[in-house]
């Protein structure tokens, strides 16, 4: 099966190609810039250099979320778009699944999150073999770090944010936390094929944003229309 994987859900952006299952190639970057722009020149040029041709490919896999709103869109768009044009199927893959999958040989449970500002993160809680042992949500990483603490278990965290938080959990947990080096912090796209390899898609337009809460906008016109 070859597989296009997109993330654009984080400021990361990745890119992957896989060919029957081996990755043939993979762009990734780190840096806060437009993905609008960049997203399909990134896409060209992976499939380019992996002489991959558009009709050649099975399936799309992208990052639904949660994250960056505009992002997520901006990923979402894209995959449906060109799934519809090359009459492909695409399925979702969540973005903290994306990140936990970097901790997948861990003998322990794993954290991936992201921060969310104001004190909240995106997170979920994740065995080796990527089952979901606590669903994701949107927190208080404050309370998220003692629901963990209760729990007795050592936890991986994997995340983009990590230095955010990084003193606070090695606070709260101690040893229980485990903080893996910078290059496992960061979300893979192949890994997102490989997960994408794996689920059944279902119709194309039934694919949405994964947001795990209302973008604030949305949430204040919900407010307004409540008091009127």
């Amino acid at each position: 099966m070859n597989i296009l994987a997109i993330d654009t859900s984080n400021y990361v952006m990745g890119v992957a190609v896989l060919r029957d299952g081996d990755v043939a190639g993979e762009y990734v970057t780190h840096i806060k810039k437009n993905h609008s722009i960049r997203l399909m020149p990134a896409i060209d040029q992976v499939m380019k250099d992996t002489g991959m041709k558009p009709e050649e490919l099975d399936r799309i896999a992208v990052a639904h979320g949660p994250g960056s709103y505009t992002g997520v869109r901006i990923g979402l768009t894209t995959a449906k778009t060109m799934a519809w044009s090359l009459g492909i199927p695409v399925v979702g893959v969540s973005s903290l699944e994306a990140a936990a999958r970097q901790g997948a040989f861990f003998q322990g449970y794993i954290s991936p999150f992201f921060d969310a500002r104001r004190g909240l993160v995106y997170t979920g809680l994740y065995d080796g073999e990527m089952n979901l042992v606590k669903e994701e949500r949107n927190m208080l990483m404050e309370d998220w770090l003692q629901e963990l603490k209760e729990s007795g278990e050592q936890v991986l965290f994997i995340s983009q944010d990590i230095a955010v938080h990084k003193e606070r959990i090695l606070e709260v947990l101690g040893s229980q936390a485990v903080i893996p080096a910078a290059p496992y912090q960061f979300a893979r796209p192949s890994l997102i094929a490989a997960a994408g390899a794996e689920q059944e898609p279902g119709p194309l337009h039934d694919l949405v944003p994964n947001y795990l809460r209302l973008p604030e906008a949305e949430a204040k016109w919900l407010a307004q229309q409540e008091n009127k």
